[in-house]
């Protein structure tokens, strides 16, 4: 396993989505953050204090970055973000290419 992870979140516009990944790449939080608009989420949320299924349309944003950032990645996320919750989990890299 590297010590390169893939951070995924998610921004309810595509507008949203690259002031975050616009931050964290000129923090250098990130190496790279793709965005990938037009995705359709469909989860379960507590709203009015009631367990609901919601639908929405959302920007997916993949964060490639190192381990050793996430804490700094995941607190400049949650400062930026619209959402009460944003979605903020890591996969790890296990083999790659050397030369990306």
């Amino acid at each position: 396993m590297t010590e390169i992870i893939v951070v995924i979140s998610t921004a309810s516009a595509p507008e949203d989505a690259a002031k975050i990944g616009r931050h964290l790449v000129e923090r250098r939080l990130a190496a790279c953050v793709t965005i990938l608009p037009g995705a359709r989420s469909i989860y379960r949320w507590k709203s009015e204090g009631q367990d609901q299924v919601e639908e929405a349309t959302e920007s997916v944003l993949l964060i490639k970055t190192s381990r050793d950032l996430f804490p700094a990645l995941e607190a400049a996320v949650k400062s930026l973000h619209s959402y009460e919750v944003p979605e903020v989990i890591a996969l790890p890299i296990v083999i790659g290419s050397n030369a990306y």
